[in-house]
């Protein structure tokens, strides 16, 4: 008797494309301005608005050659930065020693994005799901490579930066979000248009989807930054640290 192949072999099943929950966003981010801490929030607005926003980076990601090199190898960007041995060998100015001392200084690691992430969402074995991970990893190494702290304005700018290089929607959703609680009256500083000077920022640079990171750690932080068309953040960097402490609800995934 021949045997007989499984159904899911001979009609595979496609995958949905996720759709947006408007309700379930606006509950999640009261609950992220209430507790700025609850970094879980900050997953379950994505996935409530990012709709196919990760399809669409991964299409970008292979439509070039560099791209589709890193996606044949499918390196965890976690994994390299978890190794602060490796990091530790890196030149001082290398964007590597930078990630390092940034995450040793807010006692922040990319193994605590990882288990937060999976409170809310479950991991697939997929390649748009890799390409996923490595957006959701390289979050402080963009702190690192944007020039934002881990402050509450920090996080709304970095936030209002990632929109336009991920065309998440969830991440324009929590930067209005951000905007709309800064503080404007007791100190008159301009938060407002620090979280729009991220976006621009995000929309002028280059593409950081679609780098090689393990390429660009050792090298220069400055070189890196001037690579990748990386301006300093101007109107960010013109309030003092005491201001951005408290300018708006942490809204980022530090």
């Amino acid at each position: 008797m021949t045997a007989q192949l499984p159904i899911t072999a001979i009609r595979p099943q496609p995958i949905a494309r996720p759709r947006r929950n408007w309700p379930a966003a606006f509950a999640a981010l009261k609950r992220l301005l209430a507790n700025k801490d609850a970094t879980e929030e900050v997953f379950a607005i994505m996935q409530a608005l990012n709709g196919d926003a990760t399809w669409r980076g991964y299409s970008r990601l292979i439509s070039t050659v560099e791209g589709g090199q890193l996606a044949f190898r499918r390196e965890e960007i976690a994994t390299l930065l978890a190794n602060r041995d490796w990091l530790r060998t890196l030149p001082e100015d290398s964007l590597g020693r930078a990630y390092l001392a940034h995450v040793e200084a807010n006692n922040i690691s990319a193994e605590g994005l990882i288990e937060v992430s999976s409170q809310v969402m479950k991991g697939v074995e997929h390649p748009v799901a890799w390409f996923g991970r490595r957006t959701r990893d390289v979050h402080d190494l963009w702190h690192v490579l944007a020039g934002y702290g881990t402050d509450g304005l920090g996080e709304a700018c970095l936030v209002a930066f990632s929109y336009p290089q991920t065309g998440g929607l969830g991440w324009a959703f929590i930067a209005a979000g951000a905007a709309l609680r800064s503080r404007t009256a007791e100190e008159p500083h301009p938060y407002k248009q620090a979280i729009l000077e991220g976006y621009r920022r995000g929309k002028a640079c280059a593409w950081l989807g679609g780098v090689d990171y393990a390429a660009l750690l050792p090298q220069p932080l400055e070189a890196v930054r001037q690579q990748l068309g990386l301006a300093p953040p101007r109107v960010y960097d013109s309030i003092p640290l005491h201001a951005r402490m408290g300018a708006v609800p942490k809204a980022g995934m530090a």
